[in-house]
Parts: C-alpha cells; sequence; structure tokens
C-alpha cells in the first residue's frame, strides 16, 4: 500500500516525468500536493495501470489535489541540453507553476537538480511509493500522451497515438522509411538498423 507522503511536517510535492525514453516529442513533468489523508483506490505507478485507468484518475487527481501542475521540455530544448537536464528543467517548470509554494519536494528517481530553495529527497521507485508521486506520475503520463495523440493527426506514419513516440520496432522502421518529423529528437539514435533488440516493444 503506497504511503501518503514521505515525511509530515513540511508541505510536500510529489515530482515525477513521462517521455523519458521516446524517441519523438517532449518530455512532461508534473508536480502534485494532496492533501493529508487522501485516498484514492486504483492510484499506483503509472506504469502498473491501463491506460483506462489512468484516464479515470486523473480528473479526481487533478479534482482533489491541493494543488498540482504540469510542464515540458520540447525535442529542440531536449537535443541541446540532454534528456537528463530537459527532465529536470521540466520538473522545475512544473514546481514554479504550483498555485501552492510547497516546502519539500520528492522526486521519483535517484538524482534531482535542487530547486531553489526547496530541499528535496530522491526515491527510487518512489511513484511505487508514496500517492503524491504516483498522482504526478498519472499527470505527466496522461498530458503526455494526450499532446502525443494530438501530434499523431499530422504525422500518423509514425503511429504515435499507439506508442506515444517510444522506440518500438514500427516506429523505428517508419523512420527509416519516411524519415524523421520536425518532432523528433535529432541527438537521439532513432533508426538503429537492429530492430530486432526491440521487437518486444513493437
Amino acid at each position: 500500500m503506497l504511503l501518503n507522503c514521505y515525511q509530515e511536517e513540511l508541505l510536500e510535492a510529489g515530482c515525477d516525468e513521462a517521455g523519458r525514453g521516446c524517441l519523438a516529442g517532449p518530455v512532461f513533468a508534473a508536480a502534485v500536493i494532496l492533501p493529508k489523508g487522501f485516498v484514492l483506490e486504483g492510484l499506483n505507478d503509472s506504469k502498473q495501470l491501463s491506460h483506462d485507468q489512468r484516464t479515470l484518475l486523473r480528473p479526481i487527481i487533478e479534482q482533489e489535489a491541493l494543488a498540482w501542475a504540469v510542464a515540458s521540455c520540447d525535442h529542440e530544448e531536449i537535443d541541446r541540453i540532454n534528456i537528463l537536464n530537459a527532465s529536470f528543467l521540466a520538473m522545475h517548470r512544473a514546481i514554479e507553476k504550483l498555485h501552492t509554494q510547497p516546502q519539500y519536494l520528492v522526486i521519483d528517481g535517484n538524482r534531482f537538480k535542487t530547486y531553489p530553495q526547496i530541499p528535496h529527497s530522491c526515491i527510487v521507485k518512489g511513484d511505487g511509493k508514496y500517492l503524491n508521486i504516483a498522482a504526478a506520475s498519472i499527470l505527466a503520463k496522461t498530458h503526455r500522451d494526450e499532446y502525443m495523440a494530438n501530434l499523431h493527426a499530422d504525422y500518423p506514419h509514425y503511429n504515435w497515438m499507439q506508442n506515444k513516440g517510444y522506440p518500438t520496432t514500427a516506429h523505428r522502421r517508419a523512420v527509416i522509411e519516411i524519415g524523421l518529423s520536425p518532432f523528433h529528437r535529432k541527438t537521439f539514435n532513432v533508426s538503429d538498423p537492429q530492430l530486432d533488440l526491440f521487437s518486444k516493444n513493437a
């Protein structure tokens, strides 16, 4: 069972990102402050949930959170500053957008660039341990998926509606056959010819 928060003395925001491993599109991040005693059946790491489950949970989180925000770094920023720094920047942007300033941050993962004047802790697999990080993971994932689904209408050959920009065999093959879209990350190894290595993701 997930815990409400990492510590109880300070007002805490959970932070997570989505899209780090994608070949195309932005990386999204979310920051969420939940009320004490918050309970939501089914809330878990977004990767453990189906699309339908995430879709049902998102509006409840957005309605009941004390504060939430979603932000992103686009593919050009990712190419310029690298995906790790872009992930940190997207989280910083999400934190900055919160209408309630947190006093403490919990970050999913093992690294983070300190946000000015707010202490933090990095929690490996934190989205499966704390509700506020799990909530952030769902918001980041659903907002990004929605963004990629909208892009799909203009670039249907890459099937972003289904793969959301992740490196499936079909996605890589489309890049080899058609070329890069304006939204692909040019510093990523998009057109690796060893497609069989990625067949499990197809």
